[in-house]
């Protein structure tokens, strides 16, 4: 299972660094692709450039500190944990640099206020999106054996859905900040281009979230109840093929968010804004000349706010979690002929 999982991140990491540079070689006036000035754009001297250096450098320090655990030496080795975890924090440096500020901040408050929420955001997704990937790559045949499938699944996936309520969580509180500055309201979801496209991008992470509310109180439930009761009927089968299948949907729901997020660009509360000037000016102004809104301004009711949907989301996905695990020990108490019992909700 190490290996099949560090030979696509090897592969992805690779295909990252590309990805980088074919968006530097594309980023000139000229037009068309030129590799070689985009080689010679990393370190040169800015802070843009410094950053676009770090990212490729940590990119490929991330592929070099993964790639030994595509052996199987080395992935049953004592070295296994400590490369996964440098691995794992090379690439999520690699993630956040296409966000940290390039220029020297007015408001140093704000901006690592703002910084820190695009890591949560960055950050959760990709834990997220990258263990569902994860998931799908070991439900295809051949990485956990038949015999070991029914005890494999199970505490796999009561671990996972604790990581991944901790990513929904993260992206949901940062989602709510980055609408409220740059969002006025619901009509521009409709009205601004920014706003299409974050409604697409809220489409596809609904769907992904009621998936993930199928999977965590009906679909893994009575796959623990049909573990403990050892029943090899043919549901068993059918609940052990259809969770890999909503992995599987999942993942390619990700990544169509991926491909979704690029195109997110400006603010919709300035492009209404610049919309409306344009509309009422006698003359006709370019896009660069045109006014800009400030930023929002934080007041204490704003914080008041913030604080009180953060508590609220947490205290859900907790509640849910635990509700999940009472769920699945009635199930498995059922099936085996048991009372249930409190403990560990992976344990259970």
């Amino acid at each position: 299972m190490t290996t099949r999982l560090a030979r696509a991140a090897v592969v992805l990491a690779l295909l990252a660094v590309a990805a980088v540079l074919t968006d530097l070689a594309h980023s000139g006036e000229a037009g068309g692709f030129h590799y070689r000035d985009a080689w010679n754009l990393l370190y040169d001297g800015t802070n843009a450039g410094r950053l676009s250096g770090l990212e490729v450098t940590m990119l490929l320090v991330c592929a070099a500190l993964t790639a030994p655990l595509a052996f199987r030496t080395a992935a049953v080795g004592r070295i296994r944990t400590g490369l996964l975890t440098a691995g794992l924090g090379t690439g999520l440096i690699a993630l956040g640099t296409t966000k940290f500020p390039d220029t020297a901040p007015d408001n140093w408050g704000r901006t690592v206020f703002e910084t820190a929420m695009w890591m949560f955001h960055l950050f959760g997704g990709a834990v997220w999106l990258g263990g569902l990937a994860g998931l799908a790559l070991l439900a295809v045949p051949g990485a956990v054996p038949p015999a070991a499938r029914a005890a494999f699944w199970s505490p796999t996936i009561r671990r996972f859905s604790a990581a991944a309520m901790g990513c929904v969580t993260a992206i949901t509180l940062s989602g709510l900040f980055l609408y409220w500055e740059h969002v006025d309201g619901p009509s521009q979801l409709l009205t601004t281009m920014y706003g299409r496209v974050l409604g697409v991008k809220i489409l596809i992470f609904g769907t992904l979230l009621l998936l993930g509310v199928f999977n965590q109180f009906w679909l893994h439930p009575r796959i623990d109840a049909l573990r403990a009761g050892g029943d090899e009927r043919p549901l068993r089968t059918i609940l052990l093929r259809r969770f890999p299948a909503v992995v599987t949907v999942e993942t390619l729901l990700g990544m169509a968010l991926l491909f979704v997020a690029p195109f997110l660009h400006g603010s919709a509360r300035n492009q209404a804004f610049q919309a409306e000037t344009a509309k009422h000016s006698a003359t006709v102004i370019s896009p660069e000349d045109l006014p800009r809104l400030a930023d929002k301004a934080v007041s204490t009711s704003t914080w008041v706010l913030g604080s009180t949907e953060t508590l609220l989301l947490v205290a859900l996905m907790i509640g849910g979690y635990w509700y999940s695990g009472v769920l699945a020990r009635r199930r498995t108490a059922a099936a085996s002929g048991h009372e249930p019992t409190t403990g560990d909700l992976v344990e259970a």
